[in-house]
């Protein structure tokens, strides 16, 4: 694991600190990489709806389309 050093001022440390004690987290090392994974996901959903957003318009989910889901489930055999 590589290492990185930070410094920030002392509001956003305390602040830091305050979140490490009150939400359960060993470290501050733990509590930043648990903001870079929200971080990473939260663009990764956002690459997903900008290319759902950008693609084609695909069959409305309407009445039919769910009376046609529920007799593909009533039809299938038992495996």
């Amino acid at each position: 694991m590589s290492t990185m050093n930070i410094s920030l001022p002392e509001a956003l440390k305390s602040f830091v600190d305050e979140q490490v004690s009150g939400r359960g987290f060993g470290t501050s090392s733990e509590y930043v990489r648990e903001l870079i994974r929200k971080d990473q996901e939260r663009l990764n959903l956002r690459g997903l709806l900008l290319a759902g957003a950008s693609s084609k318009a695909a069959t409305p989910a309407d009445t039919a389309y769910f009376a046609g889901l529920r007799d593909r489930i009533s039809n299938r055999r038992p495996s």
